[in-house]
């Protein structure tokens, strides 16, 4: 199922035991535009911090009752490592928190969900104790630097151009809760295709300018015209994808 990013903003975050706090933001690789990470404010309960948990940690989005459950405990989470979100994240940063849950990183490539879609973090004593003395071993594993992580909230309003003029501006983001991959750009096309919005794939992305706030893809304005209409009203079901997918000649990724 494929959800508006947007829309996943203000869920609540409940632990095993009670309610952590909310989703404040969604940071996604900008390799492989897939999200590695839940911002969530603690608002008052921890005196407004933010912390970070892995979607692979949450279960299926629950829009009954707007909530994601973890499983993890709100002690495990008050005693987690801090982050300042409003600087750019380090991959050091990144296995500080990894290594207190005892989960293994998404960039070795190993799986850490259990069946249910939930990893078992090991108790933060032991995760600690098999780290001690070893910051010179996590700083090797996990070199330094930005791990190009990106914030929804950021750039989301980004300009996209085609490769024969602007179409429009970034509103919104369609991502697969299963893999947690942004599958599309929904772009207001406001300006140059009044009322209308439309899907852009970031297969089709030749160049992002995280400085100026700019996104070009290959696909052309005619092209885009000419694609299978979005209408945003509508769910994005697998019929259209298909459609979507035959008609720019994108490999289906769900096979």
């Amino acid at each position: 199922m494929l959800w508006n990013a947007s829309s996943l903003m203000g869920y609540m975050i409940a632990a095993t035991d009670g309610e952590i706090g909310t989703v404040d933001d969604l940071l996604f690789d900008d390799h492989d535009w897939t999200i590695r990470w839940l911002v969530v404010d603690t608002g008052t309960w921890l005196s407004g911090r933010k912390v970070l948990l892995p979607p692979e940690a949450c279960g299926e989005p629950l829009a009954a009752t707007r909530e994601l459950r973890v499983n993890v405990t709100r002690q495990m989470v008050e005693e987690s490592p801090s982050i300042d979100t409003d600087a750019p994240v380090s991959r050091l940063q990144e296995s500080d928190v990894f290594g207190y849950y005892g989960w293994e990183p998404y960039w070795l490539g190993y799986p850490y969900a259990t069946a249910a879609g939930m990893p078992n973090p090991v108790p933060p004593e032991s995760a600690v104790g098999s780290l001690e003395g070893s910051d010179d071993a996590i700083a090797g594993a996990a070199p330094r630097g930005d791990p190009n992580l990106r914030s929804v909230s950021e750039v989301t309003g980004y300009y996209i151009h085609a490769s024969d003029g602007d179409i429009g501006h970034v509103e919104d983001f369609l991502l697969d809760a299963d893999s947690w991959a942004l599958r599309y750009l929904i772009v207001d096309t406001k300006n140059w295709w009044p009322g209308k919005k439309t899907l852009v794939s970031p297969k089709s992305f030749r160049r992002v300018n995280w400085n100026d706030g700019t996104v070009s893809t290959s696909l052309t304005k005619d092209g885009i015209k000419s694609a299978p209409e979005y209408d945003p009203a509508q769910t994005v079901d697998r019929a259209y994808e298909e459609r979507y997918h035959d008609y720019y000649g994108y490999p289906a990724y769900w096979i």
